[in-house]
């Protein structure tokens, strides 16, 4: 899923040590940055040190800095919090406690540093890279050390990574734990919105961030909150005024529950704060809604990371070793970021700098630029869910009468999560617009039969219909896998009959072929003459043009869930391998079963030991040298804990080699030394309701989308993609021609294979350098 820029280290004389650390608050997936940094560090040749309860530890020493190995952080994927811990540490603050901490680095030959925390804790980092000539100096003028012990230790190269739940920092699109965090939420407010529901109540869900609303802006989207308070861009004056307004008007639609979302550092354009018990007096008294208070409080830190969490430290974690392997004495110190699916490297003082900015933004009352220098993302979600709640006066983003369009949405394939998510969004933004949104009920095959059988297939779409749709899995205007090609006579005819000014489709590759055709009918059938877009969303995330795909985030989370339960019963036997079979679909010829993109990326995240797939293929030779590994991996455990292994097959990887006869081979070749399971997981992967991440994304590129079919004269057909930092439309001949392998149903160019390497690499599963891959058919 995402893209890391390698970088080629040269390594000096002396074996490098690397000290990795967290330090701040916690926040899930810090674990998996350790473990990355660690095992990365020992590949490259570099011993590893862990400096235990964060500046405190570097300022103490002793055992708090402990050398460690590669069955150390076994594990570590899964587990909540940080496992070597973290504290608050005012010594490190002053100088003499800057002295102590680049003592003991010197004692235990470190002079490189990984520092996973949040802006304050990375601000220490720098100012302690900088001083770390004059500290050595002094060191050796008290006669704390000799100038011998300092030679070979004369910079202090400094990486950071950022852990944080809140996502406050500038310059990355998403901190770690962000994410993890907003699953949490995400989880709550879905539980109450049932309640809320049923009694027609009003909750008030106070949520964390600090001074940052990223969290709460980003739960109102995927909750579809009536109202969220944010410190980047606070309400009117008369917020009691506006609130009440939108509240009623969606009251007066017919809903009968009411969300509404405070940050913890909510205020208003006068700096005065904002509680929620202000918000409840509100609603109480001049809406009569019976309300209630919930403040999630430090379960939104807690639990497991999410699986962008755990892909994203781990990646940053790979990179950031990389990073402190090629720097020089005049390098900068370096914060390991993210750009849509881009892991970059920015420098530390101008990312905190610009952080710190937006503070002094909001002090002075300047919220456009505080709003703008949190990220592009930011403003652009900010927009996107002003642009898709209904609004008690809409007229002002209205379009003039002859600008409005009657725009078609059609699901387009399997289900997967976000579906349901895209077509809301694309709904109220039409409906904020002007347009008329209609719903083709089960995609192009029952748009024809239907119609044929004079019951009606297309049905416009109402704001009250859509509002709870985002939370909601599967498709709820039904998807089909036909392709418009089996009747085209009687789909052109429909477009004319409904007079359709614009096409919207939601899917995975058929959605994509389906486009093709259509777009390759134009010249025979004029209703089709007009501006097509098609928002990616499969499991399989296959679709060419694009390097993300909604509903794949939530397969993996749910494929990931799956495969920590199967581990925790593998390392309870300790002895044991399972065998899961990464099975995309339950139809192995229409779902996409050909990518390998779901088995890497979580074969990744929860450290699997090997991962096919159809791209790599199997062979004898693989199977034989991955058993020789699984018996020299069970011959030299000792008694550890988390010693079971997973190995992950796509489904489509072998037609001679299943999940059950690789099993079945290990359990015969390991001679009772070891045992050997497997497991299929099927549907289960396809997942309940949408992720958060599926759920903002959605929104996100629907009302991209829409704006795309906007544009004056558009008569384009194009699919919408992530590609690297950007989000593109690509236009459907474009990519026909040069990016889709139509035989293997999978782009060309599959930007995640790299990642196999590395996937390889933290499990342990080392490549002969002999050991070339077989070439991607064309």
């Amino acid at each position: 899923m995402l893209s890391p820029t390698r970088e080629l280290a040269s390594h000096p004389a002396r074996r490098r040590r690397i000290g990795v650390m967290t330090s701040g608050g916690d926040a899930p997936g810090m674990n998996a940055a350790v473990r990355a940094v660690v095992r990365m560090s020992i590949t490259r040749g570099c011993d590893s040190y862990a400096i235990y309860e964060g500046y405190d530890g570097l300022v103490k020493g002793g055992k708090l800095i402990k050398q460690m190995y590669w069955g150390d952080v076994r594990g570590w994927l899964s587990e909540g919090g940080t496992l070597i811990g973290t504290a608050r540490c005012l010594e490190f603050r002053q100088r003499p406690g800057r002295l102590k901490g680049a003592k003991n680095l010197i004692l235990n030959g470190i002079d490189a540093l990984v520092i996973c925390g949040g802006d304050g804790s990375l601000t220490g980092a720098d100012v302690f890279r900088t001083e770390w000539p004059g500290l050595l100096k002094e060191l050796v003028d008290t006669g704390e050390l000799t100038a011998e012990q300092i030679e070979p230790y004369k910079h202090l190269n400094v990486v950071g990574l950022v852990g944080s739940i809140d996502n406050d920092m500038s310059m990355t699109d998403a901190t770690i734990g962000a994410y993890s965090s907003l699953t949490r939420i995400c989880q709550a407010v879905d539980f109450i919105d049932s309640t809320a529901y049923s009694h027609s109540r009003a909750f008030v869900i106070e949520v964390m961030g600090r001074n940052c609303g990223w969290l709460a802006l980003m739960a109102a989207i995927s909750t579809g909150a009536d109202f969220v308070f944010i410190p980047e861009k606070p309400p009117s004056q008369n917020w009691e005024d506006e609130m009440c307004d939108i509240v009623g008007e969606h009251r007066k639609l017919g809903k009968r529950k009411t969300i509404v979302i405070v940050a913890e550092g909510a205020i208003d354009r006068e700096l005065n704060k904002i509680t929620p018990a202000m918000v409840r007096g509100v609603l109480e008294k001049r809406m009569c809604l019976d309300t209630r208070i919930t403040t999630l409080g430090h379960v939104q830190r807690g639990g497991s990371a999410c699986a962008y969490d755990r892909m994203l430290s781990t990646l940053q974690g790979v990179r950031a070793v990389e990073t402190l392997l090629a720097a020089t004495p005049e390098t900068p110190s370096y914060v390991i970021s993210i750009r849509e699916n881009k892991i970059t490297k920015r420098p530390l003082m101008e990312a905190v700098k610009l952080t710190q900015a937006v503070g002094v933004a909001i002090a002075e009352k300047d919220f456009d630029k505080a709003i703008s220098l949190r990220d592009a993302e930011f403003a652009e979600y900010y927009n996107c869910y002003r642009s898709t709640t209904m609004r008690s006066n809409p007229t002002a983003m209205k379009l003039p009468e002859n600008k409005r369009m009657r725009i078609a949405i059609v699901h387009i394939g399997a289900p997967a999560g976000g579906m349901n998510s895209a077509t809301r969004a694309a709904a109220a933004y039409c409906l904020t617009r002007g347009h008329r949104p209609f719903a083709l009920n089960n995609g192009f095959p029952g748009l024809c039969r239907h119609h044929a059988d004079a019951i009606s297939s297309v049905r416009e779409l109402t704001w009250i219909e859509v509002d709870g749709w985002i939370s909601k899995g599967g498709s709820e205007i039904g998807t089909n896998r036909g392709l418009p090609s089996e009747d085209m006579e009687k789909t052109a005819w429909c477009f004319e009959h409904y007079k359709f000014d614009a096409l919207f489709a939601i899917g995975g590759f058929e959605a994509f072929t389906s486009i093709s055709e259509l777009r390759k009918a134009r010249d025979k059938y004029p209703s089709l003459r007009i501006p097509m877009v098609i928002l990616p969303a499969t499991v399989s995330n296959n679709v060419p043009g694009t390097e993300f795909s909604i509903g794949s985030d939530t397969c993996l989370n749910a494929l990931i869930e799956y495969c920590d339960a199967i581990r925790q019963s593998a390392s309870a036997s300790r002895r044991r391998v399972f065998v899961a079979g990464a099975d995309l679909s339950g139809s192995v010829e229409t779902q996409g079963g050909r990518s390998g993109y779901i088995a890497t990326i979580a074969g990744l995240s929860i450290g699997a030991f090997a991962v096919y797939t159809p791209e790599e293929g199997i062979n004898i030779k693989m199977l034989a040298r991955d058993i020789d590994r699984l018996r020299e991996s069970f011959a030299n455990d000792h008694g550890q804990s988390r010693a079971g292994k997973l190995i992950l097959r796509n489904e489509r990887a072998s037609t001679t080699y299943t999940t059950e006869i690789i099993a079945n081979m290990i359990r015969e070749e390991a001679n009772t030394r070891f045992e050997s399971r497997y497991a299929i997981p099927g549907h289960v992967q396809q997942g309940g309701a949408p992720s958060p991440m599926d759920r903002v994304r959605a929104v996100r590129l629907a009302v991209k989308c829409m704006q795309f079919l906007e544009q004056e004269g558009q008569a384009e057909a194009a699919v919408i993609g992530i590609k690297g930092s950007k989000v593109v439309f690509s236009p459907m001949e474009e990519v026909e021609r040069d990016d889709t392998n139509w035989t293997e149903r999978r782009p060309k160019k599959e930007f995640w294979m790299d990642l196999r390497e590395i996937a390889d690499t933290l499990s342990g599963r080392f490549r002969p350098p002999d050991d070339s891959l077989p070439s991607v058919p064309a």
